[in-house]
């Protein structure tokens, strides 16, 4: 597992290697780099909202295939997972930036803590003097800080799910089932978080705290831009979001014939 986190680890202490080269000042490192690392991953996010508002799509559709065949569950799930490709409609997909985040967080973790087998030669003695900079309030960035980014990482993970989940809500029986365990990881997580940053380096802790909060309004923005783009679908303007799946769609509905003809000279 260490091994795999590595891979993730080696890059991010290069990146992390560059910018404080640049800015000296490790504390402001780790911000630059976090605004960085989320930038890279901010098409998964415009593409998660994207997914959402097909759902608007879905769910009319899902409230008439569950009333048609609500006593035949074999037949719901197959008609489900017709109307899913269809509409190429993933539900799971709103999870996908939790997913790539997570081997980032721990690659990060790593190299945190070891950061003499992740840091470029090069860059090996002055990293391991930058980050144990204080930053703030924090003495050592190194070291963790037992309350207040902890709790500053908590409020601001509670307030990142409860976005995330409002917006990618699941249709449908297993939908609700779905939102019921998403309840409660949104309350479990966020104390998670607190209770493991009152142990991992500060800086971890800071990457976490300003990643949520570029989450945040991130997530703001987009919601923004959903419902301009819901506007102009509605006035006949916004067609254009899903041309690219009306395309693929198309295509699966109308495959190309087999040229019969033989080569051409």
């Amino acid at each position: 597992m260490n091994s795999f986190f590595g891979l993730f680890a080696k890059p991010l202490g290069y990146l992390l290697a560059g910018i404080y080269s640049v800015i000296g000042d490790y504390g402001i490192t780790l911000i630059i780099f976090t605004v960085i690392v989320k930038l890279c991953l901010f098409p998964l996010y415009a593409n998660q909202i994207k997914n959402s508002m097909k759902m608007a799509n879905v769910q009319p559709k899902m409230k008439e295939i569950q009333r048609k065949y609500a006593n035949d569950k074999e037949e719901l799930q197959k008609q489900t997972m017709a109307l899913y490709k269809e509409e190429n409609f993933n539900p799971m997909r709103g999870c996908l930036p939790m997913l790539i985040q997570m081997p980032i967080l721990f690659g990060l973790f790593m190299l945190l803590r070891r950061p003499a087998v992740y840091l470029p030669e090069s860059q090996i003695d002055n990293m391991i003097f930058a980050v144990h900079e204080s930053f703030l309030w924090v003495q050592d960035l190194a070291q963790p800080d037992l309350w207040i980014l902890p709790i500053a990482c908590g409020i601001t993970t509670f307030i990142s799910f409860s976005m995330t989940q409002s917006q990618n809500a699941m249709p449908g029986a297993s939908g609700n089932q779905m939102a019921g365990m998403m309840k409660m990881m949104k309350y479990f997580f966020p104390v998670m978080i607190v209770w493991m940053g009152r142990t991992f380096p500060a800086g971890l802790a800071v990457y976490w705290f300003i990643g949520n909060l570029f989450t945040v309004g991130q997530t703001q923005a987009l919601k923004v831009w959903r419902k301009k783009l819901e506007a102009m679908k509605a006035e006949g303007k916004g067609g254009a979001l899903f041309k690219s799946d009306a395309k693929k769609a198309a295509k699966k509905a109308n495959p190309p014939k087999n040229d019969t003809r033989g080569p051409r000279l």
